[in-house]
């Protein structure tokens, strides 16, 4: 296994941090601890976007699909397994967290009927007609979140109380608001992309990046996390030691599918890797290069904040975008900032139909020599990836040309407010554990219900990063 593999086992939560590039905070402010998804109650999200054009002709099925507990790629392969489709003829907008309660679209390639009768534990699908048309991902324009935090406590791990948490969230929005404008945070990539507690995703995108299929089989199978169940830990320490495909599959925990069925891939056809990294879904294949970019745009929004940089207003140098209806920056429309400019584009910024960018680097993109180009530039020679052409000849669809994000990003309808107290045997084992070793939060702790929208593509984590301020293994 590669050395990028080696570096990240036996992380701690702060090295998790760093794995995915979130360092620093966009503003000063005290946090306020707390634990997210002691429930699966606690986290909802609601997919706000069109729906496709209705047709009683239509060859798909639209339905609408809550899911209390499951992460969309392992509900739509077992959907795909009880059809008798491929996971490849269902198509949604977006992948949601698994710990939570989430309402989203899906198209499926299926007789609306043979849909309507599937019955699986803790999904509710409502049938909603016919279309001609499927959905691709980032279709959606927003999400729509209730997040209730639990057990909020001070620095020094002693617990709040509602008055003084609310008190400690809305000087950060406010802020926030100074620094960065009306109802804009930092847009970091949210740590769900890279594995929260097994950031493995970027480290795969490296060796895919690099053609290196072996090492990205051996890493998606073998890495080691931090907080994860025993029999886990166990299968991917034999896998470390033995790359025994036989042994491995006689002690692979159940709920590790995608793993499986690379194992019993590699059980018909000797070290095909390639082959063995083709069982994973088109958009989870897709995700791990789109993973190690965005472990550069989260690096790059850090240098820029270490250096004293601003986020929000352009300087020279700086690439700038056009921000869409839906809230994404519009590449047919980017802009080079110079002096002559400076003043007019500011004003854009200002009033939100501009955003600053950084780069999610490809085989397209460009760097200038200025002080924001320089530091992208920097940020990618000490990634080792200074030197990558972002072509993938073995699955050319993962192929990149690259793209830019916005820097910072709009939220909106939000407020905050306590939350009632619900009886501890209700709250799940993560709450009743108490705190692990460097966590900051206390069962004694009040409760805030905070509520807000983000466009398609960004966070809920990193809002609620810049509020809680705790390791990564809080959210």
């Amino acid at each position: 296994m590669d050395s990028h593999f080696l570096e990240v086992i036996s992380m701690t939560p702060a090295d998790i941090a760093e794995a995915c590039g979130l360092m620093g905070y966009a503003c000063d402010g005290e946090g306020i601890g707390g634990l997210l998804k002691s429930r699966y109650e606690d986290f909802r999200v609601e997919e706000i976007g069109r729906t496709p054009a209705l047709d009683p002709k239509g060859r798909f099925t639209v339905a609408k699909v809550t899911l209390t507990n499951w992460e969309t790629n392992r509900f739509v392969g077992k959907l795909a397994r009880i059809l008798g489709i491929s996971k490849n003829r269902i198509w949604f907008s977006g992948t949601k967290d698994k710990r939570a309660i989430t309402t989203q679209l899906i198209v499926i390639d299926a007789p609306q009927n043979k849909v309507a009768t599937v019955d699986l534990k803790d999904v509710d699908i409502e049938v909603i007609g016919r279309s001609h048309q499927k959905l691709s991902f980032g279709d959606h324009s927003a999400n729509r979140f209730t997040i209730t935090v639990r057990g909020c406590a001070d620095s020094n791990g002693k617990p709040l109380d509602a008055k003084e948490a609310i008190r400690r969230v809305n000087s950060i929005f406010e802020n926030m608001q100074q620094r960065l404008g009306e109802g804009r945070f930092p847009n970091w990539i949210g740590p769900q992309r890279f594995g929260a507690t097994r950031p493995v995703t970027p480290v795969v995108g490296r060796a895919v990046v690099n053609e290196d299929w072996k090492g990205a089989v051996d890493a998606y199978l073998g890495m080691e996390g931090i907080h994860q169940h025993t029999d886990a830990d166990n299968f991917r320490s034999l896998w470390r030691e033995s790359s025994d495909v036989e042994k491995c599959l006689e002690i692979i925990p159940k709920h590790l599918g995608f793993e499986r069925d690379m194992l019993q891939h590699l059980k018909r056809r000797e070290e095909d890797w390639i082959g063995a990294f083709r069982k994973l879904p088109n958009n989870l294949q897709l995700m791990m290069v789109h993973s190690l970019q965005s472990q550069a745009f989260n690096r790059i929004i850090a240098a820029r904040l270490a250096a004293g940089l601003t986020l929000a207003n352009p300087i020279e140098g700086d690439v700038v975008g056009l921000i869409q209806e839906n809230g994404k920056i519009d590449m047919a429309k980017l802009a080079e900032v110079d002096q002559d400019i400076l003043p007019r584009i500011t004003r854009n910024c200002a009033l939100g139909r501009l955003a600053v960018t950084a780069t999610l680097p490809g085989a397209e993109s460009q760097y200038n020599n200025s002080k924001p180009g320089l530091i992208e530039k920097q940020v990618l020679s000490e990634m080792d990836l200074a030197e990558i052409d972002w072509q993938v000849r073995g699955i050319p669809r993962l192929t990149s040309k690259g793209s830019r994000r916005a820097l910072t990003v709009q939220f909106s309808d939000f407020s905050v407010e306590e939350s009632g107290e619900v009886e501890s045997e209700r709250l799940g084992n993560r709450f009743s554990e108490g705190p692990r070793d460097g966590e900051l939060w206390n069962p004694d702790g009040c409760s805030l219900r905070l509520r807000f929208s983000l466009p398609s593509g960004t966070y809920a984590t990193i809002l609620m990063r810049e509020f809680m301020r705790a390791p990564l293994t809080q959210y």
